[in-house]
């Protein structure tokens, strides 16, 4: 009987534990039906997600890894997508590629949009000085070409990935920035944030328990479809010549030097990298619109 109740309590403890996996699938599954563009967007997302953290096992070379004699080598049965001009294997060195340009895109699209979510929003919720002065440093930064402005932050600290990725947080913050101090100047005259301050709750509280989690919509929005912006601007950088140096493997930097000499007779050189780039970009985007239309009720009813 002893046995029976272990058993029967290994069983109701495993169910719990299989739920939360379950419940998160048939989600995503009916978020695929509900947004069928969002549902192929999403699976974009996961296959370069997935392909770049299992690099090391998919890649059949190493992205280093120089084969004599293999140069402009076009794609066929040992050579998926080829070599380029000293002979490394393509499809490596966009898999290891992934990595870092997914790295780029969601540490960037992290600390930036963090960062300027949570200035936006003590600057509309407080208002006074620190709101006038927040607001004059964004109109200052988004008068500069973004671009120009990450190329300027990386040629003074250095071409690395991790200075790439200082560079995006950047340039990302003043959006965030204004999207969040907009959504926080509404959210602010709600009702149920005047009965708080009614019925004495403190500022902390009122910003933690009531404010803050009705940004959360906007924030998420704005940070899936900021990271296939970032994804872009790495790869702008590295094709300039200002990511991270050589022989790393980035998306950018396979579309430049060389690929960009030998684009004629050797087109796989620039033709592959640039599909990554773009699946990868198409994929956040999507799923960041398909979140748009379900989290904002306003944009959904206007469709």
């Amino acid at each position: 009987m002893v046995a029976d109740r272990a058993a029967q309590h290994g069983g109701t403890l495993g169910g719990l534990g299989q739920r939360p996996a379950q419940g998160a699938l048939v989600a995503l599954a009916r978020f695929a039906q509900q947004r069928p563009l969002g549902g192929i967007g999403l699976g974009l997302v996961l296959v370069a997600c997935g392909t770049a953290v299992f690099a090391s096992v998919l890649s059949p070379f190493d992205p280093l890894d120089l084969h004599g004699g293999q140069e402009f080598v076009a794609p066929g049965a040992q050579f998926w997508l080829g070599t380029d001009n000293v002979g490394r294997d393509i499809l490596s060195r966009i898999l290891y590629g992934g990595r870092i340009s997914l790295y780029v895109g969601l540490v960037a699209v992290l600390v930036g949009n963090t960062l300027g979510s949570l200035a936006g929003l003590v600057s509309a919720y407080f208002g006074g000085m620190f709101d006038t002065v927040l607001q004059r440093v964004v109109d200052a930064m988004m008068a500069f070409p973004l671009l120009v402005l990450a190329l300027a932050i990386v040629a003074v600290l250095g071409p690395s990935v991790n200075n790439v990725v200082a560079a995006i947080s950047v340039i990302l913050f003043p959006q965030a920035a204004r999207v969040i101090r907009s959504a926080v100047l509404s959210i602010k005259e709600n009702p149920y944030v005047d009965a708080a301050r009614a019925i004495g709750a403190g500022q902390a509280r009122i910003i933690f328990m009531h404010v803050l989690p009705q940004c959360m919509a906007p924030y998420l929005v704005l940070a899936s479809t900021a990271i296939g912006w970032a994804i872009v601007v790495e790869a702008s950088i590295s094709f300039l010549g200002a990511g991270p140096p050589p022989p790393t493997p980035t998306w950018g930097g396979m579309l430049s030097g060389a690929a960009r000499l030998y684009a004629e007779s050797a087109p796989w050189m620039v033709v592959f990298p640039g599909l990554a780039i773009s699946l990868a970009v198409f994929g956040f985007n999507l799923l960041g619109d398909a979140l748009r239309d379900v989290l904002d009720p306003r944009l959904r009813g206007s469709q």
